[in-house]
């Protein structure tokens, strides 16, 4: 890209592609890979020469779903823009798509060409599968043809994936579509005696934490050897060269051992919940956020289900995790997943009677395949019969013994309202109570009246209006140090280390011990953005236009359920009401296209807006290390958002299972100093905060000029321990530095 800007280039086309060609109609979805799908979004919001607006960057977003999407698009974004007539374009479209279906064409017919070749001399061939740009040799490092100089022929995936069908389901989430190519090409493979299998796997790719087990799943039960090269930006040959080496030779000692091998099917049958099941089993719900799935619970058992969900995680379900699950996937599923085995290896539970539920967007997030990597863990703990209940509003899989009733849907969606007003009331007011625990006292009360009233037979929506409006008053009414100032801080990020105290390390306890306030946003937004993609997909991506009725439909009835909060929180003294959805799409659309609908997409920056234009500067954005989405939409922002916000202090935090809770911690600190510097008031240091003496338990700071600190230095001086003199400073100064200094001076100089 800085090499075409540096060419004078005046225009840059490089649209944004979601969709891809939907090459497998019977798999779940046809999506490309977060990152591929918004490169030039990183791009327009990290280069430059891009933010002056001198060269005009075009990126929409189009769908390759098929050819008539995708030339309505490239209409309605050329034609009127750049007045390119609509005749032209749709007849350049339709030559190259044309085009695209001839070189598939010819990519297969060379397959199968080489497949006859291959029949014809003896010779053996290697699948190299991958993405389409592990081709570059930038990128394969010449890995084809260290393959080929062992007289090996090396075909692509897409050259032999038409030629044998993917036997479905999977026990994955088949749902990108240059991953359902390595499928079928690693289904054809198992057929022949003459083909073996090579994946090529780029370093951080996380979605290939999902591929590399169904790919290795498909060879290895059917007796073929499966072997996975990491690729990074590293041209070194050695390991690559001893891998194929090592592969070479096994299969010459097969050959000589004439090993027979029998050819199984990749499909997965998974158990389903079945109605007498739902009246015996009891079903395990993983944590993700304390302070609403404490009252998601009885709302599921008032309505009939055995439902439990598990405690927070600990370091035991981490490990636990590590041990079930590829070792590349994302943080939050080894979370979830080490919760869930940990709890059935406990012995607590009669694994004959016993189910788990997960939620399932449906999305190209690697989330969606958590319910696969729960199923691959249970299968390896030797409990294949444990039935895992997908909880979507997508229609993704089907459990006659679990369906969102009316009434299931409302309770749950009270207990979610409820769960929000705790996060807003009891994060605000905790740092400034008067009365150490009061206003956990106050939560617990609370949650306690919540508890019991989404217990009940009949759970009247005037009853709930009536709780949302006394549990605010009762919080607003906490005594507090009113003039007490403290700099706030907003916790965004991925939904379950942003919500999980285990997962984030407990960042908001951490952020409250060191002087802040917590701000955390609400978990009915994230409903709410999932609603309001479907109107962008209808606008601009060729989906159905009653699925964005529905998710306005869906949008209007989340609104009506938590305008009683909203209400209340307007007319108290200390609280600041939920935001609207659609202001803030408005707001993230000057930073990202609405697009972006990945994991949190675009809604991770508008809740990074929402919270600056609330008086929120300071911002910790929780990821998970390799979160493909987040570089986009998370750290790929902050620059821009810096830019346009100068008072912005944002910072992203990687957490996983070896990231280290010191370097988290500094990185807290860091940001926090800055916090404090822009605050320029009074803050508490504690002792233990303190490398140096103080006089006292605390000693207080205040942004000082020099004249002010060398009066104090001199104020301060006094005998300590016999006849060292001993002179104890603590000075917050508002320089570069932006901190806090410490001066120890003894008889022999400076301590």
């Amino acid at each position: 890209m800085t090499w075409l800007i540096r060419k004078g280039l005046t225009f840059i086309f490089y649209p944004c592609i979601p969709y891809e060609r939907n090459e497998f109609p019977d798999a779940g979805n046809h999506y490309n890979c977060p990152i591929v799908t918004s490169y030039a979004e990183n791009i327009k919001n990290n280069i430059d020469e891009l933010a002056d607006g001198s060269i005009d960057f075009f990126s929409p977003f189009l769908s390759f779903e098929n050819m008539g999407i995708l030339e309505k698009r490239l209409i309605e974004e050329f034609e009127g823009k750049y007045h390119i007539p609509a005749a032209e374009i749709s007849a350049a479209v339709r030559k190259a798509w044309k085009e695209l279906e001839n070189a598939r064409e010819d990519m297969m017919r060379k397959g199968e060409e080489t497949l006859s070749y291959l029949k014809e001399t003896g010779r053996r061939g290697i699948v190299l599968a991958g993405r389409p740009y592990h081709i570059d040799p930038e990128i394969n490092h010449g890995i084809p043809e260290l393959i080929a100089s062992y007289g090996i022929a090396v075909f692509t995936e897409d050259s032999i994936c038409h030629l044998y069908g993917v036997e479905r389901p999977l026990m994955v989430m088949d749902q990108w579509m240059y991953h359902s190519r390595l499928y079928a090409a690693a289904n054809f493979v198992k057929t022949r005696e003459d083909l073996d299998l090579i994946q090529l796997n780029s370093f951080g790719c996380g979605l290939d934490a999902v591929t590399t087990d169904q790919v290795n799943d498909i060879l290895s039960n059917s007796g073929k050897i499966y072997t996975c090269l990491k690729i990074d930006e590293v041209n070194n040959l050695g390991a690559a060269r001893i891998r194929v080496r090592s592969l070479i030779s096994a299969l010459r000692v097969r050959e000589q051992k004439a090993v027979c091998r029998s050819i199984v099917s990749s499909s997965y049958e998974r158990i389903v919940f079945t109605e007498e099941m739902r009246k015996t089993y009891t079903i395990l719900c993983p944590q993700m956020s304390p302070i609403h799935f404490d009252l998601i619970e009885p709302a599921f058992r008032a309505s009939g289900f055995q439902l439990e969900v598990l405690p927070d995680s600990d370091k035991t379900a981490i490990d636990t995790g590590l041990k079930y699950v590829n070792n590349d996937a994302c943080y939050p599923s080894l979370v979830v997943v080490g919760q869930i085995m940990t709890a059935i290896l406990s012995g607590r539970y009669n694994p004959e009677k016993l189910a788990v539920i997960v939620t399932q967007t449906g999305g190209g997030c690697r989330a969606s395949n958590y319910i696969g990597f729960i199923r691959r863990a249970l299968c390896k703990a030797g409990y294949p019969d444990i039935p895992v209940i997908s909880m979507n509003l997508s229609g993704l899989e089907k459990n006659p013994g679990f369906r969102i009733t009316p009434r299931l849907a409302v309770k749950g969606l009270y207990g979610l309202v409820f769960g929000d007003i705790f996060l807003r009331a009891l994060y605000r007011m905790r740092p400034y109570e008067k009365v150490p625990g009061a206003a956990d006292r106050l939560h617990e009360k609370w949650k306690k009246r919540c508890q019991e009233f989404l217990s009940s037979a009949h759970a009247s929506h005037r009853r709930f209006v009536r709780l949302c409006k006394e549990i605010i008053e009762d919080f607003d009414r906490l005594p507090i140090y009113e003039n007490l100032k403290k700099p706030r801080v907003g916790v965004v990020g991925e939904i379950l280390v942003k919500f999980s105290p285990s997962a984030n390390n407990h960042i908001v306890d951490l952020l409250e011990a060191e002087g802040a306030e917590a701000v955390v946003p609400d978990l009915m937004d994230f409903l709410l953005y999932c609603f309001k993609n479907n109107e962008f997909k209808a606008d601009y991506l060729g989906k159905k236009r009653s699925s964005a009725r529905k998710g306005r439909l869906g949008i209007k009835a989340l609104e009506w359920l938590r305008k009683p909060a909203v209400k209340a929180f307007e007319r108290s003294l200390h609280f600041v009401p939920p935001g609207n959805i659609d202001k803030m799409g408005d707001m993230a659309s000057r930073f990202v296209s609405l697009g972006n609908q990945t994991g949190e997409g675009w809604f991770l920056t508008g809740e990074m807006l929402e919270l600056i234009e609330n008086g929120v500067h300071n911002i910790v954005c929780t990821q998970p290390f390799g979160c493909l989405p987040n570089h986009v939409v998370g750290k790929g922002v902050i620059k821009e958002l810096r830019r346009v916000y100068p008072k912005s202090n944002v910072v992203a935090i990687d957490y996983d299972p070896g990231a280290s809770e010191v370097n988290q911690l500094n990185r807290l600190k860091l940001m926090l100093a800055t916090a404090y510097r822009d605050l320029g008031g009074w803050r508490k240091i504690r002792r233990q905060d303190f490398p140096y003496p103080v006089f006292g338990r605390f000693a207080y700071s205040r942004t000082l000029d020099i004249g002010k600190s060398c009066r104090l230095i001199f104020r301060s001086c006094m005998f300590w321990r016999r006849q060292v003199c001993v002179l104890k400073l603590v000075v917050l100064a508002r320089g570069d530095a932006g901190g806090w200094v410490g001066c120890l001076f003894g008889m022999g100089g400076v301590g």
